[in-house]
């Protein structure tokens, strides 16, 4: 196996991981720009290939959606009108 099907089976399985263990599913995958321009890749799995000179060549890091700055998050307040639900009574 060549290094960049070692280094895709890496980040698919940290993807794997942190949608398994985490409420809200991965939302990008940062890797060192050099990186990011060597393998040459746009998206891995659905999910965009940032470049972020933070981090070192060799490593990347799975962005979880919870940790965006807020951008592209949409507020809106609901209106709905409150219901009654029936429970019905155990039987012993």
């Amino acid at each position: 196996m060549g290094a960049e099907a070692k280094n895709l089976e890496a980040i698919a399985k940290a993807i794997d991981q942190h949608n398994a263990s985490c409420p809200w599913p991965a939302s990008e995958v940062r890797m060192n720009p050099f990186e990011v321009e060597r393998l040459g890749w746009d998206e891995i799995r659905g999910l965009p290939v940032v470049g972020d000179p933070e981090i070192g060549t060799g490593r990347f890091r799975i962005v979880c959606s919870r940790e965006g700055d807020g951008e592209g998050i949409e507020e809106t307040e609901a209106v709905g009108q409150p219901i009654e639900v029936g429970v019905e009574p155990r039987s012993s």
